[in-house]
C-alpha cells in the first residue's frame, strides 16, 4: 500500500512544481510589462511638462511613421494625458 501513495504524492508534487514554474514565468512577464508601462508613463509625463512651458503659438508636430503632422498644443496634451491614463489603468490590471 505504501507504493501507490508514494506514486500519488510524487505525481502531485511534480504537478505542483509545474504550476509553480508557470506562475513564476507569468509574474516575471507581468513585472516586465509593468516596467515598460511605467517608462511610457514617465515619458508622456516629461513630454507634457516640457510642452506646457512652451508658448501657445509654438508649432508642434507629432511623429507618425516617417512624417510629421502639425497639431495644436491642446491635441498633443490630450494625447499625452490619454497615454498616461491608459498606462496607469493597465498597470493596475497587471498588479
Amino acid at each position: 500500500m505504501a507504493a501507490p501513495i508514494d506514486l500519488e504524492l510524487k505525481k502531485a508534487f511534480s504537478e505542483l512544481q509545474v504550476k509553480m514554474i508557470d506562475t513564476q514565468q507569468k509574474v516575471k512577464l507581468a513585472d516586465l510589462q509593468i516596467d515598460q508601462l511605467t517608462r511610457v508613463q514617465k515619458h508622456a509625463k516629461l513630454t507634457h511638462t516640457e510642452i506646457t512651458t512652451l508658448p501657445d503659438n509654438t508649432r508642434l508636430y507629432e511623429g507618425v511613421g516617417r512624417m510629421f503632422i502639425l497639431q495644436s498644443k491642446e491635441e498633443i496634451n490630450n494625447q499625452l494625458m490619454d497615454k498616461q491614463k491608459t498606462a496607469d489603468e493597465k498597470i493596475k490590471e497587471l498588479e
